[in-house]
């Protein structure tokens, strides 16, 4: 069990940065410099939130010693960036297919 939760320690972490901060990053940026409708910034407001929860909970799943508890706060933590892309990436596109 201590080395499947060791790559999912790995996997979560990894999928927080890439799913979850980075696209974040990139659409606040694209609201910031008016590169796309001022809509999706309302979109952020529900996004960011996730993302800094699932940022929370995957800390404390790499940080916990239960196995079992480590497992189920990683398996949430990438539920949540899962709806935050949903949230603000497929949002992002509708606003976008919407207004054109």
């Amino acid at each position: 069990m201590t080395n499947a939760l060791r790559s999912l320690r790995w996997y979560a972490g990894l999928a927080v940065a890439f799913f979850g901060v980075l696209p974040i990053t990139m659409v606040s940026l694209l609201v910031a410099r008016g590169n796309t409708p001022g809509r999706v910034g309302l979109l952020l407001i529900g996004g960011i939130p996730l993302v800094v929860a699932a940022l929370l909970i995957a800390v404390r799943g790499m940080l916990d010693a239960d196995a079992e508890r480590a497992s189920r706060r990683l398996y949430l933590s990438m539920a949540l960036v899962a709806g935050a892309d949903v949230l603000v990436l497929g949002g992002n596109a509708l606003i976008r297919m919407g207004s054109s």
